[in-house]
């Protein structure tokens, strides 16, 4: 997607070379912390200057991103608010942490989840990625994307294709039925069981009606209900 997304010219997507910023004869842009202690530090000025280098913002700001373990986890309204900005400039965290004074330059952090990876260029394509998928003429299908998992706050319903049965196992017949109601019915109450299945703390904060809530306290949830039909549920 990313690929479609340069080729289209729906993004354009510039790299940004942190050693051609350093201006010792070793190109370094790393150094020991002060006060001592193992690991290497990211230097504040060679991110300065690659930061100041950048031309002026496309649209009517710039969002400029460290990636970081300390930041905002990363979900999809998150990707949401930060593609509002159209100019987002991704800042990759490395060696044992960043200057401190690095997060003067920036707007936001944002990490991937509770882990460590070696630095943040992984995350940085990640999060490219999860951008680009939502820019007009990127997806042949954009409606398919509006229906993955927590774009509705739910995790996505369960899929089947050819054949129809398989070792004994058989897609739903309400999938063949050709009925477009119950096939949407069907599905709903299949994202509303999964996620209760398996990410219970989703439903919370997801959009649900009246109907939802029915099925959701068929399968036994006891949540609060919504105060006007199709609203935020309020806690």
């Amino acid at each position: 997607m990313i690929r479609v997304a340069r080729a289209n010219g729906a993004a354009e997507i510039r790299l940004v070379y942190l050693r051609d910023y350093a201006q010792d004869n070793h190109r370094s842009i790393d150094d020991y912390p002060y006060g001592g202690g193992p690991g290497m530090i990211l230097k504040v000025e060679p991110v300065a200057r690659a930061i100041d280098s950048l031309p002026p913002p496309v649209g009517p700001r710039r969002e400029t991103i460290l990636l970081s373990p300390q930041g905002e986890r990363l979900d999809q309204g998150l990707v949401r608010q930060i593609l509002e900005a159209q100019d987002v400039v991704l800042l990759s965290g490395r060696y044992k942490g960043v200057d401190e004074r690095i997060r003067t330059f920036v707007t936001r952090e944002v990490s991937l989840g509770d882990y460590i990876l070696s630095g943040g260029e992984l995350a940085a394509l990640v999060l490219i990625d999860a951008m680009v998928r939502l820019l007009p003429g990127v997806l042949s299908d954009l409606d398919s994307a509006m229906g993955d998992s927590f774009e509705s706050g739910l995790l996505d319903c369960s899929y089947y294709t050819r054949p129809e049965e398989f070792r004994g196992m058989r897609a739903p017949a309400v999938l063949l039925s050709g009925d477009h109601g119950a096939v949407n019915r069907w599905r709903r109450g299949d994202a509303l069981a999964r996620t209760l299945r398996r990410r219970p703390d989703l439903l919370a904060e997801a959009r649900l009606a009246d109907e939802d809530h029915e099925v959701l306290a068929e399968l036994g949830w006891s949540g609060a209900r919504p105060v006007r039909r199709g609203k935020r549920t309020k806690h």
